[in-house]
């Protein structure tokens, strides 16, 4: 009985012990990290266009890029407190499960596999897309069906390798796979007639030929091969600091359903009668203080990086991209945001 008593009064004591440390924190130690560092660090690709690349000036520009400047947005106030670390398909799950990066934001596929075994979380989904195939006109192929014995550049260690393997395999087609990491290298190769094919998410496709000078001599096929939804990663295990990856990217979305921008933020901040306006921006409420935040965190986030649509129309619709199933809900998209209240 008195051995019990005593390991029982040692196991509270060490609660007692922990719980003013506990108290005094966030909730999240990844959020104390990054408060105490004073900067974001967000681990993307950095060399795709439309998602993360730097312009002539240097700054980083793209929809993973500004889907990190929202997150520090909301954390400090200030949405250039964040420190882009280019990343490689194969080194990103080691950089963010090592603490190298607190977040991802770098076109990543939500699968079973990778949330069940790396001790990861998606976050959300920032842009839906699949896996596809680009071509040159001259190649004569207007069917991935028809690229029987290709030779196909892919990235490895990358969903589309897996998606590529499946497809030929279901359709009874042979091809050869030239694994290429470097992204400038991969098309280098497709460009100067090493692999028949190039195959990544469509959407990456569509940005790179886009950004070529001779841009009608490619051809995006029509075959979309898997589901790729692409989004923002945390670590398991941090509970709050998911909480505020996931709820700040709605933030964006809600904010683009109620037609708040960039431009009306502050009229609609002062002069809204929407109880969901008025909550989202932190005119009423703290919905800011239960994520451990400013009550005014996704005003924050809108007014310098915008609603989703701003940062989608000035990363990815410039580029000839249709918004499609990438829109919001209300306008026949997935992009749907649970209610902020």
């Amino acid at each position: 009985m008195m051995r019990t008593t005593l390991k029982g009064g040692l196991v509270a004591a060490a609660l007692l012990a922990a719980a003013p440390a506990f108290a005094q924190g966030s909730g999240s130690t990844t959020l104390d990290a990054i408060k105490a560092r004073g900067t974001l660090i967000c681990g993307i690709a950095g060399a795709v266009p439309g998602f993360s690349l730097p312009d002539s000036k240097g700054v980083m520009q793209g929809l993973d890029a500004d889907t990190c400047r929202t997150v520090a947005a909301a954390v400090f106030g200030d949405a250039t407190k964040v420190k882009f670390t280019p990343l490689t398909s194969t080194n990103r799950f080691t950089a963010l499960q090592s603490g190298e990066v607190d977040m991802l934001s770098r076109s990543t596929t939500w699968t079973l596999g990778r949330e069940a075994s790396l001790g990861l979380e998606f976050a959300g989904v920032n842009y839906y897309d699949g896996t596809g195939f680009l071509v040159k006109k001259a190649l004569g192929v207007k069917d991935a069906k028809e690229l029987n014995g290709a030779t196909v550049c892919v990235q490895p260690g990358t969903s589309t390798e897996l998606a590529d393997a499946d497809f030929f395999r279901l359709n009874n087609l042979k091809f050869t796979p030239i694994l290429i990491q470097d992204q400038a290298e991969i098309e280098g190769a497709f460009l100067s007639g090493r692999c028949d094919a190039y195959s990544t998410d469509s959407s990456a496709l569509a940005t790179f030929r886009a950004t070529q000078p001779n841009k009608d001599d490619f051809l995006l096929l029509p075959n979309i091969i898997s589901k790729e939804p692409l989004g923002p990663v945390v670590r398991k295990g941090d509970d709050k600091w998911f909480d505020i990856v996931r709820w700040t990217y709605f933030a964006t979305v809600a904010a683009e359903e109620y037609g708040v921008d960039s431009k009306n933020v502050d009229e609609m901040f002062t002069t809204s009668t929407n109880p969901d306006i008025r909550r989202l921006l932190g005119a009423e409420g703290d919905l800011g203080k239960q994520l451990g935040l400013d009550v005014k965190f996704a005003y924050n986030v809108i007014k310098q990086v915008g609603n989703f649509g701003e940062y989608w129309n000035r990363n990815i619709a410039v580029l000839g991209v249709p918004r499609g199933i990438n829109n919001v809900w209300t306008k026949g998209g997935l992009h749907y945001a649970p209610p902020l209240r």
